[in-house]
């Protein structure tokens, strides 16, 4: 289940880890096949618990030191765009490491969704569920066309960018958009012609060696500036 074209096949996806996997019965996820090397330490009642070998976990995991469990889960057809006050949207996001962290940072906030354009990588992709430590259990993430979406949508559209307005000089409304773009392009222009405002970060250091943040780091930063003044 490591490539998103078997995952969209068998409408299946992994997710490791006992902690994990003990929250999968009280979220919208159902569980087809859970495997344990300890079958006892994980108390789910809805689903077979299938008891293996340390080996025979190591050739199913995508880990490198796996974990003591790994469920099969059936990836929802019916995810809808819903109505929220505060959402992130991504433009083109591909490295898992930074969905996974943005998805934990929206869980972190209350963030309820997040809208995704339909390059950024899978959400069900092993190493973004990972990332997520399970936040991807509370936080809504939808594909779409953004530019269509972005065309009908009522509400402030803020972009970042390196020559936007500094975010610690600007009030923010009660509901919008934020905008994070791909790791090395940033926003595309079809995104970027729908966007109400652009913010910075501003840099405070006096060394310019550092070309610009991390996207996941930014989001960190930009989100904690918002809702220190909610």
């Amino acid at each position: 289940m490591d490539k998103k074209k078997y995952r969209q096949k068998y409408n299946l996806f992994l997710v490791e880890g006992n902690k994990i996997i003990k929250e999968l019965p009280n979220s919208d996820y159902e569980i087809t096949k859970l495997y344990s090397v300890d079958p006892e330490k994980l108390d789910i009642k809805t689903v077979k618990n299938e008891k293996i070998l340390p080996g025979e976990l190591k050739k199913i995991s995508f880990l490198q030191t796996p974990k003591d469990s790994v469920a099969l889960c059936r990836i929802p057809n019916d995810i809808k765009i819903k109505e929220t006050g505060i959402q992130i949207i991504l433009d083109g996001i591909q490295d898992p490491g930074n969905l996974g962290t943005i998805i934990r940072l929206a869980d972190w906030f209350g963030i309820e969704q997040i809208i995704c354009s339909n390059d950024t990588v899978d959400i069900y992709n092993p190493k973004v569920i990972q990332a997520t430590m399970g936040s991807f259990l509370r936080v809504n993430v939808v594909y779409t066309d953004l530019e269509e979406y972005l065309s009908n949508y009522k509400y402030p559209i803020i972009g970042t960018d390196m020559d936007g307005k500094n975010i610690y000089r600007i009030s923010y409304p009660e509901k919008f958009s934020i905008i994070f773009g791909n790791e090395g392009n940033g926003l595309r222009a079809s995104t970027e012609k729908l966007i109400s405002e652009m913010v910075t970060i501003p840099r405070f250091g006096k060394y310019q060696s550092t070309e610009s943040l991390n996207v996941s780091m930014s989001a960190g930063i930009i989100l904690g500036e918002i809702f220190s003044k909610k």
